[in-house]
Order: structure tokens, then C-alpha cells, then sequence
């Protein structure tokens, strides 16, 4: 009896790791509505390559990679969580003012090539190779090089 009711939890386990990453392709028009106006705003020139959809246990998620090869996600209500812009700059407009203040006053001359926006922080990738972190207050709390 004890190794059939560890076969099943083993199974239930394996079964819960193989749905947890359930990504699937779909079109910009599946998208949030709030992802689709914000890629008709600030990527209206740049064609979409691919567009997927992310459910993992408690959360669903957005990726959609440009054919200039930015990419962009979004969470589950369409709003940015990440834009990662390898060959371009983010959006002026995109950067929080404080944020962009700060890399215009100690690194003049430098873009944002990456921004995430996670729960407690912000993490800004510049163009030369420095990684800032702030948290929601837009206090740096930590530069990578």
C-alpha cells in the first residue's frame, strides 16, 4: 500500500511539472487590449514575429518578439513587465522619469537597452554593459557590470 500511494504521488508530481510551463503561439489580436494599444503606440513600425501565451501555476503571461528583434512582456492585464530593445533603445517615454534622471546625471551618453518591472524593483540594462537596480521608490540599490 505504501509504495502504491508513493507511485501516485510521484505521478501527481510529474504531472503538475509537465502543465506548469504551458506556452502556446497566438496572434496580437489575443493579446490583452492593453498589450495591443501598447504595441500600436510604441512599436507601430516594427513587425511581430511571434506572440505566446504563458500559463504557469497562478499567473498567465505575454511574450511578443519583434522582427527587429526587441521583445516585449506583458502580464496577465497587458501591462509591460519587460521590454528588452537589443538592437534599439526603450521608449523615452517607458523609462520612469526618475529613473532616466538618474542614468542622464552619472552616465551621460548612455541608453536604456533593457528595462523589467518586477514587484519591488526596477532593472535597467544600459548600452555600456552597467545594470541598475531601484526599488519602487527609485532608489538605486545595486549597479552590475
Amino acid at each position: 500500500m505504501k509504495k502504491i500511494l508513493v507511485l501516485f504521488v510521484c505521478l501527481f508530481s510529474l504531472q503538475t511539472v509537465v502543465r506548469a510551463d504551458n506556452d502556446r503561439p497566438i496572434t496580437v489580436a489575443q493579446l490583452p487590449a492593453a498589450a495591443q494599444q501598447f504595441i500600436k503606440k510604441y512599436f507601430a513600425d516594427v513587425n511581430v514575429a511571434f506572440a505566446k501565451e504563458e500559463k504557469d501555476f497562478f499567473k498567465t503571461s505575454y511574450e511578443v518578439l519583434f522582427a527587429n528583434g526587441n521583445k516585449a512582456e506583458f502580464n496577465s492585464s497587458g501591462e509591460w513587465s519587460e521590454l528588452d530593445c537589443k538592437y534599439t533603445v526603450v521608449p523615452a517615454e517607458l523609462v520612469p522619469a526618475q529613473i532616466a534622471d538618474y542614468v542622464k546625471q552619472y552616465y551621460a551618453g548612455a541608453n536604456v537597452l533593457k528595462i523589467e518591472r518586477g514587484y519591488a524593483d526596477y532593472e535597467v540594462k544600459l548600452s555600456n554593459r552597467l545594470e541598475l537596480t531601484f526599488n519602487k521608490q527609485f532608489q538605486l540599490i545595486d549597479i552590475d557590470d
